[in-house]
């Protein structure tokens, strides 16, 4: 007989790592690779060369590349994710010179935050359930139209899967950016610059701020007010969910 011949695993990385290489390259691959997106968007402003949506999919080829696997980039960059909480208290910073358009539209606003965290939360639900998804997707798709740093914090509460709640706050995110704008454009009546980022922050919270920031300053104001409210009553309210609707 004779021996066959030997063969490499598929999934042996083309660039074998140390942990230090590896650590230290996950870092500087993220930074890069939002550096220089955000720099190109910056000159060539199309949708699809959005940081948010370039950068993940130019870390994934890398990663699988490098042999570099999901668990230990998370390690590696895990406090980057941490830093999204002061980034997102930073939104709240343009609010104070529009103290006085919040003071007269708050309580409508608060309405429909009300109104639309609800809505989402239960449809959401509703229709992962309607399509036999499991009680963890169920749980994990609860909290996606919360941003990232308020969306992890409410799925401990209820017990939801914590990086498939950050993947679906991202998919909502960039789907409500991108549908956001085309829902204007048919809304000819909508001439609420506030009622258009509201709607924005509401549907997108952090890719929704953004859209509306280019939109102009009051709608980003709007949106940034809108995505935080949401965010805090979605933390708060997540225990009663976790009871409630999972229990």
């Amino acid at each position: 007989m004779t021996a066959a011949p030997a063969t490499l695993p598929s999934s042996l990385p083309l660039w074998p790592l140390s942990h230090g290489s590896a650590a230290l390259l996950s870092l500087l691959l993220t930074l890069l690779c939002y550096y220089l997106n955000k720099r190109l968007y910056q000159r060539h402003p199309h949708t699809v060369l959005m940081p948010i949506i370039g950068t993940p999919l130019v870390l994934v080829a890398a990663l699988l590349l490098l042999g570099i696997g999901y668990d230990d980039y998370r390690t590696h960059t895990h406090w980057l994710v941490w830093l999204l909480g002061p980034t997102t208290v930073a939104f709240a910073l343009p609010l104070y010179d529009y103290r006085q358009m919040v003071r007269k539209h708050w309580m409508s606003i608060l309405a429909g935050v009300l109104v639309a965290s609800t809505v989402s939360i239960l449809t959401s639900v509703w229709l992962a359930r309607w399509l036999g998804l499991s009680p963890l997707l169920q749980k994990g798709l609860a909290m996606r139209s919360v941003t990232t740093p308020f969306a992890v914090e409410a799925e401990r509460a209820i017990g939801g899967p914590l990086d498939l709640a950050a993947l679906f706050v991202l998919l909502t995110g960039v789907t409500g950016m991108l549908i956001g704008g085309l829902v204007l454009r048919l809304l000819p009546r909508l001439r609420s610059r506030v009622a258009a980022g509201a709607m924005l922050g509401g549907s997108a919270h952090g890719s929704g701020v953004a859209k509306a920031q280019m939109a102009g300053p009051q709608q980003g104001v709007a949106a940034s007010l809108v995505m935080m409210i949401a965010g805090a009553l979605n933390v708060l309210a997540a225990p009663w969910v976790g009871a409630w609707v999972f229990g």
